[in-house]
């Protein structure tokens, strides 16, 4: 369905037969069962060579790597020498950079990657007018992060909703389909009230046909299986890191409540903010061969986890993209030479953490 095809009178209708669907429940798995492939086949941009994961209690399948919203070092893609991270850059720039992200959702709808995580007001921006008159090809996730938990204006239920329907309109969006609210990072820091306020404004925005689906944004481990637990029905979506190096615990682990309440988990940070690298992302860096290899098995690493859907690398030029989807065609399992490759590219990742990166360190075991 394209914005011009769908109404919000539709949206409402099909969303409601959604979450009948969800009241049947289908029981956590997030691997294709053969049984699941007529649905597959109708999901967004679909591609046979592609692997699709169910994202939970959602009953959506989303490809088996993802796009995330940030374009860290697209410097390096558009000409200029303009770093930008979170938001667009601004004079002739904005043009190359709007025609790269143009063309990256275009490779990434090719290959059969179908879902994008905005998750600043530049990020919505720039993703809303990518996918114009194409919206139907592609999931997109929403968090205008500076108008939401963050931020204390922004905490209560009526500041929520006015915070996305004052997006929606800017970024010329009749829905999004996950709205997953940034909060802090330690979200155990916020109050009874302010939680009560948020999980009260998905669930309106949901009922209105504003988003299909709903989650939140975290970097809080025990937090979130705590709020996963008590509001499962609102949180289908958890949205928090998962390195090319994280490990699962044994017990308590929070992907046992994951798994208990079937909630979808896309897994920010996979290369740890580039620190997994070597070289500085430009084609011809000398160590861009190894960098690829090293982002490959980082992938092939993560999906070995079935608690976690998708990763959400951010990508900035069309070889990444094909890069990431041949690590999702590469054999899941590493092999023994591979495992002890990405075990020293890790310690090397840890490292070179820049010091404001150095809490995912909190994300070796999860």
């Amino acid at each position: 369905m394209s914005d011009q095809q769908i109404s919000r009178r539709e949206f409402v209708q099909s969303t409601a037969v959604a979450a009948a669907a969800l009241a049947a429940g289908a029981g956590f798995h997030t691997i294709a069962r053969a049984e699941d492939l007529p649905d597959i086949k109708r999901t967004r941009s679909y591609n046979p060579d592609m692997e699709y994961r169910r994202l939970g209690k959602t009953n959506a399948w989303v490809s088996a790597v993802c796009m995330g919203g940030h374009w860290k070092r697209v410097d390096t893609a558009i000409k200029g020498s303009q770093k930008v991270e979170y938001s667009q850059p601004t004079g002739d720039e904005k043009i190359r950079f709007a025609q790269n992200r143009h063309d990256i959702v275009s490779c990434c709808i090719d290959h059969g990657i179908n879902l994008i995580d905005a998750c600043t007001g530049g990020e919505v921006m720039a993703y809303a007018a990518a996918l114009k008159g194409r919206r139907d090809k592609m999931f997109l996730n929403y968090s205008w992060y500076e108008k939401e938990m963050r931020f204390a204006e922004w905490r209560s239920t009526p500041k929520l909703l006015q915070s996305l329907d004052e997006g929606l309109k800017e970024a010329g969006l009749e829905y999004v389909d996950l709205w997953r609210i940034t909060c802090h990072e330690k979200g155990s820091s916020h109050t009874e009230a302010e939680t009560e306020g948020f999980i009260k404004a998905l669930e309106s925005a949901r009922k209105a046909g504003k988003c299909r689906f709903t989650g939140i944004s975290t970097h809080d481990r025990p937090w979130i299986k705590k709020m996963v637990e008590k509001y499962g029905e609102a949180l289908q979506v958890i949205v928090t890191p998962y390195t090319a190096d994280s490990k699962v615990l044994p017990t308590d682990s929070v992907f046992e409540a994951v798994k208990k309440c079937d909630v979808g988990v896309l897994g920010i940070k996979p290369f740890a903010s580039n620190s997994l690298f070597k070289g500085s992302s430009r084609l011809d860096d000398p160590n861009a061969a190894e960098d690829d290899k090293r982002a490959r098995l980082a992938i092939r690493y993560i999906l070995c986890n079935p608690a976690i859907t998708a990763p959400i690398p951010g990508l900035i030029n069309q070889h990444q993209v094909e890069n990431v989807v041949a690590a999702v065609k590469e054999s899941r399992q590493l092999a023994r030479s591979e495992k002890a490759e990405l075990d020293a590219a890790g310690k090397e990742m840890w490292a070179r953490l820049p010091e404001d990166y150095q809490w995912l360190k909190d994300w070796r075991h999860v």
